[in-house]
């Protein structure tokens, strides 16, 4: 199948090749090439559907203007909205995203990372999904590399995340307020930054309000299943709990089909609470209280401090926590 190339529309054209290869990498201007000419070539190339090789632009200029983006799961709400926002950042940017759903895999993870490098992407931005840093060290000394919604105790890794501490004690206190302290807290993967973090606030509000001992945690995975098989299982036992705090959407979506299989009502039978926040969920019913993470804000700061590394201009890692905040809604009764 023949391809196109800038020599072929160059010999087609008439004109040399340089002139080809100033005029459609948008450089015409800086060459002084006439208005006529840039049509006659512009009006060829989309004639034949021309589509100039990233990687040979990449060996010429050292640049693709594409970055990689390495999420979990695309299936989870929360990183298909993120992903979103840091397309269309990237977009607004010149640049293009390839991205790549790791499965909460690491080896998975660490594949994508490698295919990305091998297509000479500009940056990446992740949200890890293993819990040793020394791999993305590694990476980052040749491509910069920014963490997303999720960092590492102890690394020189860039990164932009929710407080999750905060978010979850918060929420807690919110319940604790409100005369509950029999709280199930569903938590999602087990070694996963934002979980831990979450749940280590859930306890932090327990114990400073005496209740320490009162700690219900249970659940592995940000799934419905996880949700739903976890609330069927509490709602069973004898002293049940007054509330639950989901870790996320999708464990809400699973604890509330568990709570209306067994014809029990939000918020007179039982409360919930959850972390992540859509706007389905205020058309639920009843709305549903939640910690709602500042979403658009860590695309944008992270896609900020990305390209500043990608250009050498950010030579120190920052490390940005950014405050959650309380959306109140009608899912939790005061007792």
């Amino acid at each position: 199948m023949f391809k196109e190339t800038l020599v072929s529309i160059a010999e087609r054209t008439g004109f040399s090749v340089s002139t080809v290869s100033r005029v459609l990498s948008g450089k015409a201007a800086k060459y002084r090439i006439s208005d006529k000419t840039i049509a006659l070539i512009a009006q060829e190339a989309r004639r034949c559907n021309f589509t100039p090789s990233l990687l040979a632009k990449g060996l010429r200029t050292n640049r693709t203007d594409t970055l990689g983006l390495l999420i979990p799961s695309i299936d989870n709400p929360y990183f298909a909205h993120i992903a979103s926002i840091i397309v269309q950042e990237a977009r607004t940017r010149g640049y293009k995203v390839i991205l790549i759903d790791t499965s909460e895999d690491e080896q998975n993870e660490q594949e994508g990372v490698r295919s990305l490098i091998s297509r000479k992407v500009d940056g990446i931005l992740i949200a890890p999904a293993g819990g040793d840093p020394a791999f993305l060290e590694s990476v980052a000394q040749q491509t910069p590399v920014v963490c997303i919604d999720r960092c590492f105790a102890e690394t020189s890794l860039p990164y932009v995340v929710t407080d999750n501490f905060r978010g979850g004690r918060e929420a807690t206190q919110y319940l604790i307020d409100h005369g509950h302290e029999r709280i199930l807290c569903i938590q999602g993967v087990r070694h996963s930054m934002p979980s831990a973090e979450r749940v280590a606030g859930y306890r932090q509000a327990l114990a400073e309000n005496g209740i320490k001992q009162r700690a219900q945690v249970a659940g592995d995975g940000f799934s419905i299943r996880n949700g739903y098989e976890q609330t069927l299982r509490a709602l069973h036992l004898r002293h049940r709990p007054t509330a639950i705090f989901a870790l996320s959407n999708t464990i809400l979506l699973g604890a509330l089909k568990a709570i209306r299989e067994l014809r029990l009502r939000i918020p007179d039978d039982i409360s919930v609470l959850s972390f992540d926040n859509y706007e389905y969920l205020d058309y639920l019913d009843p709305s549903v209280t939640r910690i709602s993470q500042p979403s658009a804000e860590i695309g944008a700061q992270a896609m900020e401090i990305l390209l500043r590394r990608i250009n050498g201009d950010a030579p120190q890692a920052v490390q940005l926590r950014l405050a959650p905040s309380l959306v109140a809604c009608r899912s939790v009764k005061r007792l």
